[in-house]
């Protein structure tokens, strides 16, 4: 009599915890993400949890976004909110979504430093892909003690910018993403191109520098050690660089298709024809094509240049000046025939 008032009892709790386990499966154990593919959710400094809820609500299904409300009541979440970029991966369940969330394991994103003309240029670039704004970024490398701290001033901290692709995580802080870049620098700056600088009588802010100044000379990766030569050559005796690019990041018009004498006398310290020797500071992020055009330079007794008048983007070196001369004319010619002005 008693087996069988047990198993009266028993049948009707076995079906409960069944029920209670099913409910707890649909609303916290089966797929989260209804995509095909993997989402991310981005959550910033502004996030409470009701926009956290919004940002999640496209990506899932009524019922496991209930089960995600559970959680979050359940522990508090709003109280904990990390900020991060979040994968959501297909097939991945509600409560590993939550555990992500919660304990801030967020996916890094890939970052690719641009090679810029100006800061601000490169602060709304880099900004686009960070939660850190650009007038952060801006304020952070015109700030001089903030550039004497990682070993710069306002003119040369773009040299701690090398051009390459670096993992990091999306709510870096601008502390933390100025250190990252100061350690990629030294990475870069190894004993072998550090010894090269040296051989070319250069500090690697003024390879930089040198190196800016070239990639704005020509596009064509396999000419710029022909004229880093021309220009350490010049260095060397104590010549004028007198580089049109310079010219034009002094007056801050890199739409200049022309150079004029008028424009060679504008007093600025960038202005290469009016100051000798290299400018204060780079004018633009300096390439590692061009970075190692300067450190393996052309050997050769080249002084002078003038772009080739068949526009190919490419350069006729010459020797003396009055052979640099009828290059120079040969390209005004090519550009007043084209109505360049």
């Amino acid at each position: 009599m008693k087996l069988k008032k047990a198993k009266y009892y028993l049948i009707p709790a076995t079906l409960f915890l069944a029920g209670v386990v099913g409910i707890g499966y649909y609303y916290f154990f089966t797929s989260f993400s209804e995509m095909q593919e993997t989402a991310y959710v981005y959550i910033d400094n502004d996030d409470t949890a009701d926009s956290v809820y919004a940002k999640l609500q496209p990506l899932t299904s009524e019922s496991a976004l209930t089960g995600f409300r559970t959680l979050s009541r359940h522990y508090d979440y709003g109280s904990h909110i990390r900020t991060g970029r979040y994968a959501i991966v297909p097939g991945v369940n509600t409560v590993d979504v939550f555990r992500s969330l919660r304990n801030g394991q967020q996916e890094p994103i890939m970052l690719t430093v641009p090679e810029t003309r100006t800061m601000e240029q490169l602060a709304s670039r880099l900004a686009s892909k960070l939660m850190i704004d650009s007038a952060t970024i801006v304020q952070a490398v015109t700030d001089q003690a903030v550039c004497q701290n990682l070993g710069y001033d306002t003119c040369t901290i773009s040299c701690i910018f090398v051009p390459n692709t670096y993992e990091i995580y999306w709510n870096t802080s601008i502390e933390r993403l100025m250190d990252r870049m100061a350690r990629e620098h030294d990475n870069f700056w190894n004993e072998e191109r550090r010894q090269k600088a040296k051989a070319a009588g250069l500090t690697p802010n003024e390879v930089c520098t040198l190196a800016s100044i070239i990639d704005e000379e020509t596009a064509n990766n396999a000419e710029k050690p022909m004229v880093a030569g021309m220009y350490i050559n010049r260095l060397r005796i104590g010549m004028p660089l007198q580089a049109d690019p310079t010219v034009k990041f002094a007056m801050k018009n890199f739409g200049l298709r022309r150079i004029y004498n008028t424009h060679l006398t504008i007093d600025n310290p960038y202005n290469t024809y009016r100051y000798a020797g290299l400018p204060p500071g780079p004018i633009k992020i300096a390439s590692i094509a061009g970075i190692d055009a300067v450190l393996n330079h052309a050997r050769h007794d080249y002084l002078y240049m003038c772009a080739k008048e068949d526009f190919s983007g490419t350069h006729n070196f010459a020797v003396t000046y009055q052979e640099h001369l009828r290059n120079a004319d040969r390209y005004v010619k090519a550009l007043n025939q084209r109505g360049i002005k």
